[in-house]
């Protein structure tokens, strides 16, 4: 049974409070919706009426949220989101369509991006659209479809495909060393290049590999590309996973600093919203993944 009419107020409404709520004034959001303020203000006044609690503070020009205002914003936000892709949803082919897809950039340009072809020769109806992020988010009122995750199950409210543990391994310019070294020790004496997502790792690799002395500061960088590069230009060792080190070390840009690996801090998965129906779009990838890992 659908609401009360009183409890369902119009998109017009919803949009208008939402961009106010955001931008904290009626004229920047009349800018924004290509609207007249005065259109706005009315959307705004038909809203509070409608719900009869007041959502906004007026102070001359600016416009802030009450503790109602900034709780019914949360889930004003939420609907929207939701409703625009059940509309984009509606549009798609069923059987292919558009899938947004959020990942990790290491992991997404040196083992997802070289197999996609693969991916768009099976399935030619599928559109794949790639954008990064680093941390989880409230994917439910995301505009994506799924996500890549590494760490462990703990991304709350979504279904999981495990895809692989990340395993690391010591690089660094051919310059640096003469050759891998024998005893993990020596290591330490060598400049370490740390990842800011991965403040464990050095000391994970040299416990894994008996050696529990403190673990020097170095170089931080947020992604391993970077950090790549930096090896690269001899800056220090960086721990990079297998499969961002190997087109390095077939060109001979990076060498091995250690002939040692070990299993990292966590494993990547695909993850999608576990309380949505899955799209025609999204099961043929997953399906293709598993494909993948089996081969």
């Amino acid at each position: 049974m659908i609401a009360p009419r009183r409890f369902l107020p119009s998109i017009s409404s919803l949009r208008a409070f939402e961009a106010v709520a955001r931008l904290g004034s009626a004229t920047q959001a009349a800018l924004e919706l290509s609207l007249t303020q005065s259109a706005v203000s009315r959307q705004l006044k038909v809203l509070e009426e409608q719900l009869g609690v007041a959502l906004l503070n007026r102070q001359g020009r600016q416009l802030g949220l009450t503790q109602a205002g900034s709780d019914y914003v949360v889930d004003v936000r939420d609907i929207l989101n939701r409703l625009a892709r059940a509309s984009a949803a509606a549009r798609s082919d069923r059987t292919g369509g558009l899938l947004n897809l959020a990942i990790l950039p290491a992991f997404g340009m040196h083992w997802l991006a070289p197999r996609l072809r693969d991916f768009a020769e099976a399935h030619p109806e599928v559109t794949v659209n790639l954008s990064t992020r680093l941390e989880p988010f409230a994917l439910q009122s995301s505009p994506f479809d799924a996500a890549i995750h590494f760490g462990h199950e703990d991304w709350p409210g979504v279904s999981y495909l495990p895809l692989m543990p990340e395993t690391v391994v010591p690089v660094c310019a051919p310059d640096l060393l003469v050759a891998p070294l024998d005893d993990p020790r020596e290591m330490l004496r060598l400049p370490l290049l740390h990842l800011e997502t991965r403040p464990k790792g050095w000391g994970r690799w040299l416990s894994a590999n008996d050696v529990e002395d403190n673990v020097p500061e170095g170089m931080v960088f947020d992604q391993f590309s970077t950090m790549a590069q930096a090896a690269v230009h001899g800056l220090g060792v960086a721990l990079l996973p297998t499969f961002t080190a190997e087109p390095y070390l077939r060109s001979g840009d990076l060498v091995l600093a250690s002939e040692q690996t070990t299993h990292s801090i966590g494993s990547y998965y695909l993850v999608w919203p576990a309380e949505t129906e899955t799209k025609a779009a999204l099961k043929c990838f997953v399906t293709w993944l598993k494909t993948q890992l089996a081969g």
